[in-house]
């Protein structure tokens, strides 16, 4: 994440939290008026949005650290940690879409709102789509994967506030349709969850380079050298903005130390000036096999 994208990030961060804070308000007061203990529940999972976007910010912020001798790679993978903080954060919210919804079914609750109750749902839906947009705007722009997920908070209280609307509509004529839409809601949102920790974990777990990537690095070698170059066993290990690759390229047996080094040592220039990524290339004689 460059400068711009940090700013950016943080921008998204500060705007989620004066946003939900006054969604929770405007929420809870129609609560409140209308005796309704969903709106009410639904003003709190906005609030709770407030504490995902403060670990948006925080992650951020911890990833600007620069290297140390207990990090020497810097802090980059703090904002993956974010990223898993709101996936979980995501699961325990459909969770208790779960168990909400699966409740009203059981119970047979149906849902009686007011006028105001209506108007402050309808401003919610809305005010949380646009949060989402913006911060899923943002992340294209900052590549922050924290931000994305807090994208999907956003959308998932949006959606949250759609399952009350349709209960306002059709809960007087389908008694049922408040607890279903729940649940459903509540597998989207699971659905969600899962990505953003499939997403995160797998970055730090490691993941097969890109062909793309690959074919870049191919293109560099044969640039730096006549040679075939044949490069492989290309790993790459990335740390936020900070990025190491190791792979093997093929030399000819009789060349000396000297001008195999010379012929890395162009590649791994290359490779940091034109793709920013620090790289130890290990030379290998043409003539060896693995098994």
């Amino acid at each position: 994440m460059n400068e711009e994208g940090r700013i950016l990030a943080n921008r998204e961060g500060w705007v989620s939290i004066v946003g939900n804070i006054l969604l929770f308000i405007l929420k809870f007061w129609a609560g409140i008026v209308s005796g309704s203990i969903a709106i009410i529940a639904d003003a709190w999972h906005t609030l709770s949005d407030s504490l995902t976007s403060v670990v948006v910010l925080v992650g951020v912020k911890l990833s600007l650290r620069p290297a140390d001798r207990e990090h020497p790679f810097g802090h980059g993978r703090a904002e993956l940690i974010a990223a898993l903080v709101i996936g979980v954060l995501l699961s325990v919210v459909a969770f208790n879409f779960v168990v909400e919804g699966v409740q009203r079914l059981r119970e047979r609750q149906e849902v009686n709102y007011g006028t105001f109750a209506i108007i402050a749902t309808v401003i919610s839906v809305v005010a949380k789509e646009g949060m989402a947009r913006y911060a899923f705007r943002i992340s294209k722009r900052s590549a922050s994967r924290s931000v994305r997920a807090d994208a999907w908070h956003h959308r998932s209280d949006a959606i949250s506030s759609v399952v009350i609307l349709a209960g306002i509509f059709l809960g007087k004529h389908i008694w049922w349709i408040d607890g279903v839409l729940g649940i459903i809601v509540a597998l989207l949102i699971f659905y969600a969850a899962y990505d953003i920790l499939r997403d995160a974990m797998n970055t730090m777990l490691g993941e097969q380079p890109e062909p793309e990537l690959i074919s870049q690095i191919a293109e560099i070698c044969r640039s730096e050298s006549l040679l075939e170059l044949q490069p492989h066993h290309i790993h790459v290990h990335r740390y936020g903005e900070h990025t190491e690759l190791t792979m093997h390229i093929r030399l000819p047996d009789n060349m000396t130390l000297f001008d195999a080094h010379e012929i890395a040592t162009r590649v791994e220039v290359r490779l940091k000036k034109e793709m920013s990524i620090i790289s130890t290339i290990h030379m290998e004689p043409q003539g060896l096999t693995h098994p």
